[in-house]
């Protein structure tokens, strides 16, 4: 099962809108369910997709091998990806998250779906819930 709030899964499917026909890769980023303020009958453990990294952030070194050099140590562990040509599933360009988010158009809700590493397909749960603020430290 894979758990994302609904306003990152409708801002990921806005970028992939907006950028059709290119394709959208953005490393996601996951809050444990424990942190919200709502009571989301999970474990307080179970990772909840909240944020993602501007694909710009990391500059020309980008991804290297499927790593995101850009994306802070121990973050990451999960990608959003659009193939505005299809298909709904993980291809083998794709695979380098342990958990992978796919869209097509007509970049609804109905048109993504979720994998695995090893291209299985997994429950996506879209959950109605703000993810905790966040503050800067300075």
């Amino acid at each position: 099962m894979v758990y994302i709030t609904r306003g990152l899964l409708d801002a990921l499917l806005e970028m992939a809108d907006a950028e059709e026909p290119s394709s959208v890769s953005v490393v996601l980023a996951s809050t444990p369910a424990g942190e919200f303020q709502a009571d989301l009958d999970l474990d307080p453990e179970t990772p909840v997709l909240t944020h993602f990294y501007f694909p710009e952030a990391s500059g020309s070194v980008t991804a290297v091998f499927g790593v995101d050099l850009g994306t802070p140590a121990g973050r990451g562990r999960a990608r959003f990806v659009s193939h505005p040509q299809g298909p709904l599933e993980a291809t083998r360009e794709d695979t380098f998250a342990a958990a992978l988010v796919v869209a097509v158009p007509p970049w609804d809700e109905a048109s993504c779906a979720a994998f695995d590493r090893n291209d299985r397909e997994l429950d996506l749960d879209v959950l109605d819930v703000e993810p905790p603020e966040e503050t800067v430290a300075g």
